[in-house]
């Protein structure tokens, strides 16, 4: 049993952190157990009748039980799909820590477990005083690293895990998503990353066309059977 709520980061971009998320949430509620999946803040957003929506929070929403009010698992979404401070700027908002602690703590007190997901990589700003690190140190959270198995992301999942060891945030291990199917050094980049990051390979994500969130879900379940079970 590990705390009652988590943070996931990836090495960049588009390396599978929603689609990890969503599989922890729906491995979580095989257990009988309620949680909830927080995107604090989103960038790239559909204008709808009930304001900006984002695809990935809407993900998370749609899988978390019980599903809160949309403000709440996502305070801050804006239009533009840039970094979060340039974002904010442009829609003329700054991005506060308190707005986001509050509805993180609604969010506790709502459900057993809470999944939190970062945007972008982990060096990236809220703001122009503030990054991704303070954010998770204001949760008080440890985090778990999702790595786009791909060509160089030895490199990227070594500067990540080097950032995130500095900023001395718990680093719970990590977990290897396979996003390129023609990789050809999948296992020798597994297992240099294994002898490299002290911290423990979580799991791994098997590459799937489309992506099975449910498949998944049941790749995480030694995971969060081992978490919260």
């Amino acid at each position: 049993m590990i705390n009652n709520a988590i943070f996931i980061t990836g090495t960049d971009t588009e390396v599978g952190k929603t689609a990890t998320t969503v599989g922890l949430l729906k491995s979580i509620a095989r257990l009988n157990r309620t949680a909830i999946g927080m995107k604090p803040v989103a960038s790239g957003a559909q204008a709808t009748r009930d304001g900006l929506r984002n695809d990935d929070a809407l993900q998370l929403l749609k899988f978390s039980n019980p599903q809160l009010d949309y403000s709440i698992i996502n305070p801050y979404v804006f239009k533009d799909p840039t970094s979060p401070h340039i974002a904010a700027s442009a829609a003329n908002e700054e991005i506060t820590l308190d707005n986001i602690v509050r509805a993180f703590e609604i969010c506790q007190r709502s459900a057993d477990i809470v999944i939190v997901e970062g945007i972008g990589g982990w060096r990236v700003p809220l703001s122009n005083s503030l990054q991704t690190v303070d954010l998770v140190r204001a949760l008080k959270l440890p985090t778990i690293l999702v790595c786009g198995l791909r060509l160089g992301c030895i490199n990227h999942t070594l500067l990540t895990v080097a950032a995130i060891q500095s900023d001395a945030i718990p680093l719970l291990g990590w977990i290897g998503n396979v996003i390129d199917r023609d990789y050809a050094y999948r296992q020798e980049t597994i297992s240099t990353l294994k002898q490299r990051i002290d911290a423990p390979l979580l799991g791994i994500i098997e590459w799937r066309e489309p992506i099975d969130t449910n498949r998944i879900g049941e790749d995480l379940d030694p995971l969060v059977r081992k978490f919260w079970g």
